[in-house]
């Protein structure tokens, strides 16, 4: 069959099945929502910048290095990575830092030569920090880190935007789908054609 005849037909089918305000709106956000990473970047440093300016947190790094930290650690970077990322290797113990108060633990954050338990216990007894160190038989400045990964693991000041941080992460993850979804499907070529014919027709 002629390819003119061909998309005549495919065209007068997509007509009849739906108005072309319904088939192309839906192509065009298909083609045009796809947020890239620093369209990502910018919606979850916004969601930042409130968390800071309501004072929940302090910290060295920006709201946008903030959002880059999550979406390079969404993509499987550890801490030093994600510092150079940033320009300084050297804020590895920053972002580590930052990374547990918003709550995105590694497995090695719990790996503790104690049960969590014996550290309430031992804190509430009234004992002081170098009393518990020496007990633990742990340096004072991993004390504090974990005493940190606790506090923060029960803390859910911060959960309703970490939940919109993660919508976003989300959406992200889906649109990349999509997309790939139509090119492996060898789709993607077929759309643009076809939605420029129904443009035209317009």
């Amino acid at each position: 069959m002629p390819a003119d005849k061909r998309k005549k037909e495919l065209l007068a089918l997509f007509q009849d099945l739906t108005s072309k305000t319904e088939i192309v709106e839906p192509m065009k956000k298909i083609h045009g929502s796809l947020r890239d990473r620093d369209a990502v970047e910018r919606e979850v440093a916004l969601i930042m910048r409130e968390i800071l300016d309501q004072g929940f947190f302090q910290t060295k790094l920006s709201p946008r290095q903030l959002a880059t930290l999550v979406i390079s650690f969404n993509e499987g970077k550890n801490d030093t990575e994600i510092a150079r990322e940033l320009g300084n290797e050297k804020l590895a113990k920053t972002v580590a830092r930052a990374r547990v108060r918003i709550k995105l633990f590694r497995d090695s954050d719990f790996d503790m030569p104690f049960e969590r338990r014996e550290l309430s216990d031992l804190i509430d007894s009234g004992k002081t920090m170098n009393d518990v160190s020496q007990i633990l038989g742990i340096s004072s400045s991993s004390l504090r880190e974990y005493r940190h990964v606790i506090a923060m693991d029960e803390d859910a000041t911060l959960d309703p935007y970490l939940e919109r941080i993660k919508d976003v992460l989300e959406d992200r993850d889906l649109t990349e789908q999509m997309t790939r979804g139509l090119v492996n499907d060898g789709l993607s070529e077929a759309i643009d054609n076809t939605e420029a014919e129904m443009i035209d027709v317009t």
